[in-house]
């Protein structure tokens, strides 16, 4: 694990370096997938093969090199992102230094952290279990449903005609971020799969990915950011946030 360690961190620090060049943080974000490809398939090289092994690391290519080019698709010919926009005009000068400690080096040993559960799974000499089969099954529902709310949204976007307009159709009309919602299902099935290899202590990972989707990085920064969008208000008092199941809540009627 340390040789995993050691490569994620060359790989950060490598487009951190880039990143000073063309002035713009924001390629670290594409880059957040293909990391965990990059252990995993390092982690696989050193296990002896087999079936799940080659299953978990099938799965992480898949959902690694989606995501990634689609985030790579989404913010080409956009300029920085307004995350990092925001902190290069905060920390002036300093900021060369302080994105490289606080975002690319900061997301390379989260994104070793929280991929233990793949590469518990990676170096697995175990045979397959139902616990392997119930994981990919919940991967497979996550993969598809983060995709297709993707496809959704970017359709929504090219065509909109009202920058303030909200999708509210599809799986955007299910949850507020189905695309999180996704992507909370599919990493569920990696520990599931983990799990079957006897990496029962990793939960923390998925756990720790789970905080950051819906209290972190992912459902509060966004919904901040929209919140002033009188439809986005509308939408959020009749759509559920995150799980499609559990009812928004009940918003108090102004006085």
């Amino acid at each position: 694990m340390i040789v995993t360690l050691a490569a994620v961190l060359l790989a950060f620090a490598t487009l951190w370096i880039v990143s000073l060049f063309r002035r713009d943080a924001s390629i670290v974000d594409p880059a957040w997938g293909p990391g965990f490809l990059l252990i995993t398939t390092l982690a696989f090289a050193q296990g002896a093969g087999g079936g799940r092994p080659l299953l978990i690391l099938v799965m992480v290519a898949l959902w690694a090199l989606r995501l990634g080019g689609y985030l790579w698709w989404r913010g080409r010919g956009h300029g920085e992102d307004f995350r990092y926009a925001a902190m290069r005009a905060k920390h002036g000068a300093r900021f060369w230094w302080v994105s490289g400690l606080t975002v690319f080096g900061f997301q390379a040993v989260l994104c070793w952290i929280i991929s233990l559960p793949l590469q518990v799974a990676a170096v697995s000499s175990k045979p397959l279990i139902w616990l392997d089969f119930l994981g990919a099954g919940l991967w497979l529902v996550g993969f598809l449903w983060e995709a297709v709310a993707d496809a959704q949204l970017a359709r929504f976007k090219a065509r909109r005609t009202d920058p303030q307009a909200v999708l509210d159709t599809g799986l955007w009309a299910l949850s507020r971020h189905p695309n999180y919602f996704g992507e909370w299902v599919l990493w569920w099935g990696f520990y599931a799969v983990a799990l079957a290899a006897g990496g029962w202590w990793t939960l923390f990972a998925p756990a720790l990915m789970s905080v950051l989707l819906m209290r972190v990085s992912g459902v509060p920064l966004l919904e901040k950011k929209l919140a002033e969008r009188p439809a986005f208000r509308a939408y959020v008092e009749r759509t559920p946030a995150f799980f499609p199941w559990v009812p928004p809540r009940a918003t108090k009627s102004p006085r």
